[in-house]
């Protein structure tokens, strides 16, 4: 955050400028949504045009400094408030593998690869793991449960299937980013997630 150590005491339009950028360069305002920074600052940079319009010729200052941090102290509230709501948002996005008419794994990894020639890596994405989920149901690694997340069956299955635990975490993060979360996929996502299914196809659960 910035203090008042680093703002100057005369406070002019540029110096203001570059005060904000360097507070909203933190990854937190980054992280809220594509082009909420560059907006801030503009609008920022608009609201100090006009205060220093109004007092053009007279000292600024003080009065200048007291301004220009009451707006800034303002623009971090809102956006952090707004970045939080995004935050819980993302939390509460992550939801269930399945959705619709149960299939077998078999089903799903068909789909997978017809998804995967086509190019579209999205879908192959979600039905490769969900060929994943229900094969360690098939094969009764895990219980069959409806409802489960992603996040929950990475967990389950990464305590049977040590040696698979890590690789299943990362399914589970580019399942949820994809599925839910709006990020694009790649080639090389769909290619992991082809080796992972390989992976616990061969793969025996150990006892906890």
């Amino acid at each position: 955050m910035i203090g008042l150590a680093d703002v100057p005491v005369d406070v002019g339009r540029d110096e203001a400028q570059r005060a904000a950028r360097e507070e909203l360069a933190d990854r937190v305002y980054q992280e809220a949504q594509p082009g909420l920074v560059e907006r801030v600052v503009d609008w920022l940079a608009d609201r100090l045009a006009d205060f220093f319009g109004v007092i053009d010729g007279a000292p600024g200052g003080a009065a200048g400094l007291v301004l220009f941090l009451v707006l800034l102290v303002v623009l971090v509230v809102v956006v952090r408030l707004r970045t939080g709501k995004v935050v819980r948002r993302r939390r509460v996005r992550r939801a269930e593998v399945f959705t619709g008419p149960a299939r077998k794994a078999a089903a799903h990894r068909l789909a997978a690869e017809r998804a995967r020639a086509g190019g579209e890596y999205a879908e192959a994405v979600r039905e490769w793991f969900r060929a994943i989920a229900r094969e360690l149901e098939e094969r009764g690694v895990l219980d069959e449960r409806s409802g489960r997340t992603a996040d929950e069956l990475a967990a389950e299955a990464g305590a049977l299937l040590p040696g698979s635990a890590a690789e299943l975490r990362a399914a589970a993060v580019l399942f949820d980013d994809v599925h839910y979360g709006g990020r694009a996929a790649t080639a090389e996502g769909v290619e992991r997630l082809a080796a992972l299914d390989a992976a616990v196809r061969e793969s025996r659960a150990v006892a906890t």
